[in-house]
């Protein structure tokens, strides 16, 4: 995990190499975090970025793209002479990543660039493309020798998600660029693990000593995990109706949380040790049959509603969405863990779109205490005992418990105490990208998920995909846009006797 900018040194000299450089993802979010790397001092002063794409430009055109998108999707305050360093760098080759003679292209322009910017031979290599081009692009740097390290030269590559569509998908791609690639060359991107507050997961469990001995069943009832987005598909109704929230959102984003707070402690702080205890607890997951995975999730899509006062068409009129479409916007399981740990505790999670707020938080619920002592106190009125980990769109920490109220006589309130990262640190505002694109060219994996984690957590969402399957519409709930979600989520908690957390 990166230090802060204060104490981290620069990364190590090198030259990126983005597939995929006109699309969104390079102006919107690559680039500007570049450019926070460069403005904190963490890009190295020998640093080259080529852009690889199909359309038609050139390296002056391409410089002037970003030079106008950087101020539009920047994060922090424009400084031109950083901006004039970053862009001074930029190089473009115009190609199809289907074709080898691309891949002549670069290798040139790497020569090139390697020679008058003194990179030190280290190639970090971003595949920000469509999925279906990673296995195609990995086979190609292997095949072309531009990913194999030689005189002391480092070769990386950066994978975006989704990391395959189902358990077979990835494995099979897995296998293509381990065939090419070693482990440690293969980083598998999650930008929800570049946000600050996931990152401190780690260090609020094991550099305080109040928190992890109540850590385990013994204390903790259950707990939820939400990621909540009030956006609705949008234009990206094409992608989404193949996909579904599932896909989306479960095997990547809501899996990396579970992973980091159900973890067992790791032997050292170090990659490979935290990226084994990441896939062992996922490994441990109960895998369901088709009639539990039926009875212990819930799928839904939105109708039509409103959302801050906007309305809001339904899913299905969404365009290219499928007029019959049974692909889910919503999704809450209920997943157990085979370990002494959290043998008996229900982990609830839950993501949708065209929800009533944009959230994301952990909730770790524990054990109501024995209440005889306050027998004339009834129990509805005591606060659950929740640590809330807020990560959207407030990254805080949250305590809520019971006190007494101010009086003559024995009442009992609930009371909630935040702390929140602004009030303490000094954070400028990130893409979340950042930490991650340093860390990969600094060699540390620590952030980044392992294939056998990656496996792992298609492994336990798959009968769930093929219970969906074979039921079709049927058991298909809905929900207004704006909502909370479907009445069928608050009864997956309720028949265990809890609730879920608000989400407004």
């Amino acid at each position: 995990m990166t230090a802060t900018a204060a104490t981290a040194r620069a990364a190590d000299p090198c030259c990126l190499v983005i597939f995929g450089a006109s699309g969104d993802l390079t102006h919107r979010l690559l680039v500007p975090a570049l450019y926070n790397l460069e403005v904190s001092g963490l890009l190295p002063e020998a640093f080259a970025l080529i852009g690889v794409a199909r359309s038609e430009s050139s390296s002056d055109a391409f410089r002037t793209d970003l030079e106008k998108s950087l101020p539009r999707f920047a994060t922090r305050k424009i400084d031109a002479a950083a901006v004039k360093k970053l862009l001074g760098c930029v190089a473009y080759v115009q190609g199809d990543p289907d074709d080898r003679q691309t891949y002549e292209k670069i290798g040139r322009e790497l020569a090139r660039i390697e020679r008058e910017r003194k990179t030190n031979g280290n190639r970090l290599f971003y595949l920000a493309t469509p999925p279906a081009g990673f296995a195609p692009i990995g086979g190609y740097l292997g095949e072309s020798g531009l990913a194999s390290e030689a005189n002391g030269a480092w070769r990386r590559v950066i994978v975006e998600k989704p990391f395959g569509t189902d358990l077979a998908s990835a494995r099979a791609l897995n296998s293509k660029l381990l065939g090419v690639l070693r482990e440690d060359q293969i980083f598998r991107i999650d930008h929800y693990l570049g946000k600050e507050t996931v990152q401190n997961i780690l260090v609020l469990r094991f550099a305080n000593g109040l928190f992890e001995p109540i850590w385990n069943r013994d204390h903790i009832d259950h707990v939820q995990i939400t990621v909540a987005e009030a956006l609705t598909v949008g234009r990206r109704g094409n992608y989404y109706d193949a996909t579904g929230a599932l896909r989306d959102m479960v095997p990547n984003h809501l899996f990396q949380l579970l992973s980091l707070v159900a973890m067992e402690p790791p032997a050292r702080f170090a990659a490979d040790a935290v990226r084994a205890g990441k896939a062992e607890l996922l490994d441990a997951v109960q895998l369901q049959s088709r009639d539990e995975a039926l009875r212990n999730a819930v799928r839904a899509q939105y109708t039509e509603g409103t959302i801050d006062n906007r309305a809001v068409e339904a899913y299905r009129d969404t365009k290219d969405v499928k007029p019959d479409s049974t692909t889910e916007t919503y999704v809450a399981l209920k997943l157990m863990i085979d370990n002494w740990r959290w043998a008996g505790v229900p982990f609830y999670l839950r993501t949708g779109k065209a929800l009533c707020a944009k959230r994301t938080e952990v909730a770790i619920k524990f054990k109501q205490a024995p209440v005889a002592m306050f027998r004339d106190t009834p129990i509805e009125n005591l606060a659950q005992n929740f640590l809330v980990l807020g990560i959207q769109p407030n990254e805080c920490i949250g305590l809520e418990f019971n006190a007494k109220v101010p009086g003559p006589s024995i009442a009992i309130g609930g009371v909630g105490m935040t702390f929140k990262y602004e009030d303490y640190f000094d954070v400028a505002p990130s893409t979340g990208y950042e930490t991650l694109i340093y860390d990969c060219m600094i060699g540390d994996a620590i952030l980044y998920p392992r294939a056998d984690g990656i496996e792992a957590g298609w492994h336990v969402v798959q009968p769930f995909m093929d219970a969906w399957q074979d039921a079709g519409g049927q058991g298909l709930a809905t929900y207004r846009a704006g909502s909370e979600g479907p009445a069928e989520a608050e009864r997956l908690l309720a028949q265990d006797g809890r609730r879920w957390r608000a989400i407004a």
